[in-house]
């Protein structure tokens, strides 16, 4: 449509656009806030912080 439309500045715009558009549909789509994120990275990096320590009982011998 932007294409279509012969307005310069809304077909460069479009053109910048283009690149992203997957991910931006994905977000419009499956909505998810950082704030979710941020907790499923902290969960993350808590369980990589417990697992310090613990090793394989076939390399230990």
């Amino acid at each position: 449509m932007a294409h279509d439309s012969g307005a310069e500045a809304l077909q460069k715009f479009a053109r910048k656009l283009k690149p992203y558009w997957r991910g931006i549909v994905a977000r419009v789509r499956w909505p998810m806030h950082t704030g979710q994120l941020e907790g499923i990275n902290n969960r993350i990096k808590v369980m990589k912080r417990m697992a310090y320590g613990y090793r394989d009982s076939a390399f230990s011998s």
